[in-house]
């Protein structure tokens, strides 16, 4: 009995050790799943095909930059729906700006993340001076930002010079800028919350607010710091969706559902809703998952509707999950 208890527990504790996220636990399962069905129902290209395999990052990269702008905020017991509202506002403003011109991109770059700072700041001051709960907050930004954006622009508006399309498109050697992008914008995201003060004031005011407030922590400064951040993180994601699309529609960022996307990857990460506890590296493991479904859906020829249910079945397994493991633990 003791020589197989043994590796047993020295492979459990090998593992734990590395404290890999239990989502890319789930993410091999469910690519491996996908990998078999493709073989059998379609022409297997999904292993063997380089390019789609490149595509399932490419597919990430939106979603992946805001969904860690959601998790900073979510980390610290808040939540952001406007992110999509902010993604349209800058995919909008950016065209408008730049129409064509290579000249005006730094222009426009700077405008939209100062739009983008804007808002963040707003709905962090309602939420902590005005005291209004974070989810109707951000759904106030939300409608607020809707209404100007469709009372100004009602169709596609300007266009991107093609310089600006290297970001959508352009290669370094193999790997595209994109997803380039998209892991420095996780790395960084993790050094703050990992080895920054304010990463560790974020993790305590999100763990409990009171307690934070009572130590000395500015909590209401770390909330507001949390929603700038989150919706610079959409602008990042609305200049890469732009320089896809080539020009920008007020409809974008709502017909991506980012709003909903990023906060249902960010908790499939093992981010927690009531804050406190999660990480990134998480949720880049959540958004890959949503980026390998939508490559299988496609290679299979299925419903995209399907996609929709098989999403809301994944969410609601991973949160039982993660109650059923957090309940043991506490015991």
């Amino acid at each position: 009995m003791a020589t197989t208890t043994l590796p047993a527990n020295g492979s459990k504790n090998f593992f734990r050790s590395l404290r890999i996220p239990p989502v890319y636990y789930f993410l091999v399962v469910v690519f491996v799943g996908g990998a078999i069905l493709d073989f059998i129902f379609a022409d297997g290209q999904m292993v063997t095909n380089p390019a789609i395999l490149t595509n399932i990052f490419v597919r990430s990269v939106a979603l992946g930059i805001v969904a860690v702008g959601q998790t900073f905020v979510m980390i610290g017991a808040s939540i952001d729906l406007s992110v999509a509202l902010v993604i349209s506002v800058t995919a909008v403003m950016t065209s408008f700006i730049m129409n064509g011109q290579t000249e005006n991109v730094p222009k426009a770059i700077a405008v939209v993340f100062l739009i983008g700072a804007f808002t963040g700041l707003v709905n962090g001051l309602i939420i902590t001076k005005l005291k209004v709960n974070a989810f109707i907050a951000t759904l106030g930004t939300t409608l607020i930002l809707r209404g100007v954006l469709n009372a100004t622009f009602a169709n596609f508006k300007g266009s991107i010079p093609r310089s600006f399309e290297y970001f959508g498109y352009g290669r370094i050697g193999p790997i595209p800028v994109s997803i380039l992008v998209l892991l420095v914008v996780v790395l960084a995201g993790w050094f703050v919350l990992a080895r920054t003060r304010y990463g560790f004031q974020l993790y305590g005011t999100g763990g409990s607010s009171e307690v934070a407030r009572l130590s000395g922590l500015r909590t209401d400064r770390v909330i507001i710091i949390a929603h700038i951040i989150c919706s610079m993180t959409a602008v990042l994601t609305g200049l890469f969706v732009v320089s896809r699309l080539r020009a920008g529609a007020p409809w974008i960022g709502t017909d991506g559902v980012y709003d909903l996307e990023s906060v249902a990857t960010t908790v499939i990460g093992g981010t927690a809703l009531a804050g406190g506890r999660g990480g990134v590296w998480g949720t880049l493991g959540g958004v890959l998952i949503f980026g390998v479904l939508d490559t299988l859906f496609n290679q299979l020829g299925i419903n995209p509707f399907m996609k929709n249910i098989l999403r809301g079945l994944i969410i609601i397994l991973a949160v039982a999950s993660y109650t059923i493991r957090s309940k043991r633990e506490a015991a």
